[in-house]
This record gives C-alpha cells, sequence and structure tokens, in this order.
C-alpha cells in the first residue's frame, strides 16, 4: 500500500487547495464547524500523502490502516481530503450538507469510501479506535489505527478510560492526534476545563507522546513515523494548531464555529488562499 506518495514540500499547496475547497463547502451548504475544520487540514494531508498505509483502489482492504475522524463536526475537512486523495470524485463534494447527500454534516458509517465509522457525538472515537487496534492484534493484521481528536474530546471520560486500557494492554497499534487549537464551542478550552498540560497527561496515562507544530508538515512526519516505530505502549501526538489555519480574518477567531462565510468573505477567502 501507498505511503510518501509526495515530497514535503509538495504537502502546503494540498493543504491550500483543501482549504480553498472547505470554504466553499460551507458557503455553499451554509454549514458550520469551518473553523474547526480548517485547523485539521495539515494533519489530515500530513497523513493521507504520506503516512497511511491504504491505497483509494482498494478501499476495504483489510490490511488498510484505519483512520477515526473522531472530531465528526469536522466532517467536511475529511471529506475534501477523501475525494482529493481519489477515494470518490471531487463532483460530490458539491453535495455536502443537502438533502439526501450521503455527505451529511456528520458522517454516517462507511457513507464514502474511505471513512470507517459514524463520528461526532465526542469521545467516542478513540474508544472505537482502540477495539479497531485490539481486533487487529487478536486477528494478526498489520494495521495501525490513527485517531484525530479535538482538543475539547479531552473533557470527556471516556477518552481517559479508553486510554488507560490501551496502555494496560500496550496497544502500540493505536495513535491518537489531539488537534490542540484552543477552542470549544464557548471559549477557550484550557479555560472551561484545566487541560493543559496536555502532553503530561497523555504521558501520565502512559502513552509515548509528542507536542508539535500542527501546521508544520516536517514535524508532524516526524513525529508521526516516531509512533509508527514505538514499541510497548500507544502513542499520542498533540498537535498545536490554530483554528481557522488559512484565512486570515478567521484564524483565532471562535466566532467560526458556528459562522457561515457570506459571498463578500468567500471571494476575500479564496483569494487569500489562492495568494498564499
Amino acid at each position: 500500500m501507498a505511503t510518501n506518495i509526495v515530497t514535503v514540500e509538495e504537502l502546503p499547496p494540498i493543504s491550500r487547495q483543501i482549504r480553498a475547497r472547505l470554504v466553499r463547502m460551507s458557503h455553499d451548504a451554509r454549514a458550520a464547524h469551518l473553523g474547526s475544520s480548517l485547523s485539521c487540514v495539515d494533519i489530515l494531508v500530513a497523513m493521507y500523502w504520506g503516512i497511511l498505509r491504504i491505497d483509494p483502489d482498494s478501499a476495504e482492504d483489510v490490511n488498510r490502516d484505519r483512520f477515526i475522524m473522531s472530531k465528526g463536526h469536522a466532517a467536511a475537512a475529511l471529506y475534501a481530503t477523501l475525494a482529493r486523495r481519489g477515494f470518490f470524485p471531487s463532483e460530490w463534494l458539491e453535495s455536502y450538507g443537502r438533502d439526501g447527500s450521503r455527505l451529511a454534516e456528520q458522517m454516517s458509517p462507511e457513507c464514502v469510501p474511505g471513512v470507517e465509522a459514524a463520528t461526532g457525538s465526542l469521545g467516542h472515537g478513540l474508544p472505537l479506535g482502540l477495539g479497531m487496534a485490539l481486533a487487529g492484534r487478536i486477528q494478526q493484521r498489520p494495521y495501525r489505527v490513527w485517531v484525530l481528536m479535538s482538543d475539547g474530546e479531552c473533557n470527556e471520560g471516556s477518552v481517559w478510560e479508553a486510554s488507560m486500557f490501551a496502555a494496560a494492554h500496550q496497544l502500540e497499534e493505536l495513535v491518537t492526534i489531539v488537534d490542540y487549537n484552543g477552542w470549544q464551542a464557548t471559549g477557550r478550552s484550557d479555560q472551561i476545563m484545566a487541560l493543559a498540560s496536555l502532553t503530561e497527561k497523555w504521558q501520565a496515562f502512559g502513552f509515548e507522546t509528542h507536542e508539535v507544530d500542527g501546521h508544520c508538515m516536517e514535524s508532524l512526519w516526524g513525529a508521526m513515523r516516531a509512533a509508527i516505530q514505538t514499541t510497548g505502549k500507544p502513542s499520542a501526538i498533540i498537535a498545536r494548531t490554530v483554528k481557522g489555519k488559512g484565512v486570515s480574518f478567521m484564524e483565532d477567531d471562535n466566532n467560526w464555529h458556528y459562522r457561515v462565510p457570506n459571498d463578500e468573505e468567500l471571494s476575500a477567502a479564496l483569494a487569500e488562499l489562492e495568494m498564499q
């Protein structure tokens, strides 16, 4: 299965193209959670173009790596990534958020090739991934399971229960990535709950832990490759990101958790992304 299909220098233009598509999808569908989608694009691009053992032409291969988008409110980011990677035609993205579309604002099981599970009820993605990793070990499959979470999900007790189980069973096949953009729906993550230091928390729960700039492709690849090499324990990557990344007037502005760009904002965002 393909990994490292591009060089690290080729990744930023892919991220910009996906971000432009996301802004248009939010505008056209009148769909929220744009800021949360934009923050995790670089993580997805780093994974799908250099880390995951996957093949869009064999999306159901039993030995494929599994990816769980636990922060299901950012489903649009995964849809746009999968389409750009060749899992399904990009034209399908035009139906995002519409009545009867397979691309709902929250994912349903196997709605399109590449989607492993329904997510959106926060705190459930890691337990799902843990179960898949344990099943792979029992069946002696070579795959690894990657789970992308929001920082707000770390409020949930189910996350830490799953973490304790993963550490107890030395599930080196499991990697969790936290998109730490610093915001939740109603305020700063560290003010709503005492999350800091997330790195120390994951270490205390028995994970091999890396904290990186979530928009630096070299750093992301380095941490992800280190996780692949880790044995005897699960891994956690704390990716420091910016909500609304890529569009200056959306960056670190929590209004874009629910706001939808109007026509003028769409034009301004697309023009800015094209200039980068």
